[in-house]
């Protein structure tokens, strides 16, 4: 199997988003995938076992190039409450830019089989491990409640930009999930927020 990266590699995955997203995974054929990146359908097995090796590598890619940007804008900030804003934004900036990957993210992934969610088990449990290091931030700084539970209160984190995404997926109205963002913050920041004196 070829080493996974280079101009070929990178352009299956961005045909994979595209087809996917434009046919559903189940009717997304790699010949499809083949012809939108511009390659043989043979190139795709030289990067790829299957179809579903596909999908879970295309999750895998932009889940971590994503995690990767997002760690880096973190750091900059200057508390565990601006640090929850900004990762609100980066997530909703990021599925508004590209419709077809958040189509893909949110509904594709999850009509998926056993095989593929075993697969993308490892990027969500890094990007859950960011977001539970900002809340254990703010408990720590006195941000936070000192007696919130860190795993659910990062279960509601991202079950709620989660659904505010899907919603926004499968809306037939147009309208900015970014602008969602600074409300979004604002209801979770009251429910983990330290009460003032």
């Amino acid at each position: 199997m070829a080493r996974r990266s280079g101009d070929k590699y990178r352009a299956i995955i961005e045909a994979a988003v595209k087809v996917i997203a434009e046919n559903g995974y189940h009717n997304a054929q790699v010949s499809k995938i083949a012809r939108e990146a511009g390659v043989a359908d043979g190139t795709i097995y030289l990067y790829f076992h299957n179809k579903e090796d596909v999908l879970i590598s295309l999750f895998k890619v932009k889940m971590g190039e994503f995690i990767a940007a997002a760690k880096q804008e973190l750091q900059a900030c200057t508390g565990a409450a601006e640090q929850l804003a900004r990762l609100i934004q980066l997530h909703f900036t990021r599925l508004e830019a590209d419709r077809h990957l958040a189509t893909v993210m949110q509904i594709q992934l999850r009509q998926s089989d056993p095989t593929i969610r075993q697969g993308i088990t490892e990027p969500l449990r890094a990007y859950s491990r960011l977001i539970e290091g900002i809340v254990s931030r703010g408990i720590e700084t006195g941000e936070f409640r000192a007696d919130l539970d860190v795993r659910l209160a990062r279960q509601m984190i991202f079950g709620t930009m989660d659904e505010v995404a899907t919603c926004w997926v499968m809306s037939h109205r147009h309208y900015s999930l970014v602008a969602l963002a600074p409300e979004v913050y604002r209801l979770l920041f009251r429910a983990l927020a330290a009460k003032d004196g």
